[in-house]
């Protein structure tokens, strides 16, 4: 089977007036994507409120300050990240508020071979689409009457490189 050219699309909360709206297009992003998923992970270790945080505030402090009173993992080869069921949507609203709040949170595809979404160090966010799963979060976006970012849809998806060259 041919891999399908991926887009790249920057997603951080200070690319958007008011960072509701990136929560947003997280939420539509992992409806659309359900199917295709595997874990949604975040690293709970740190977790801060972004200053694009608005509405929430409160309401997401409170999960952090939750997540912060449980004690810590111990052992020697436990990992401290946390997985959420993003069939559940209460679930689905707390990771996508609290993957903004972390250091590493990531959306992977079945197997862990794929990333589809990462948020790094508080402030970095990225999707990394094929093509036809970006087809489907677009049309999704459009369908509930919001605008897909202008970048985005000019961004150039590209042919992954073969595995013997990634890396290079």
């Amino acid at each position: 089977m041919a891999e399908e050219a991926v887009t790249t699309l920057l997603a951080g909360l200070g690319r958007f007036d008011r960072g509701e709206e990136g929560f947003a297009l997280l939420e539509v992003f992992l409806e659309v994507a359900l199917p295709r998923l595997g874990p949604v992970v975040l690293d709970p270790a740190g977790l801060r409120l972004p200053d694009g945080m608005t509405d929430d505030r409160a309401l997401v402090q409170g999960l952090i300050a939750e997540i912060d009173a449980e004690p810590p993992v111990k052992g020697l080869f436990r990992s401290t990240e946390r997985e959420y069921d993003m069939a559940d949507p209460q679930a689905r609203w707390d990771y996508v508020r609290l993957a903004h709040c972390s250091v590493l949170a990531t959306v992977w595809g079945e197997g862990r071979r794929t990333t589809y979404f990462e948020v790094s160090d508080h402030t970095s966010a990225t999707y990394w689409l094929p093509e036809s799963l970006k087809v489907a979060f677009f049309d999704a976006i459009q369908a509930k009457g919001w605008a897909v970012p202008v970048d985005w849809l000019t961004a150039v998806s590209k042919l992954p490189k073969p595995w013997w060259r990634r890396g290079v």
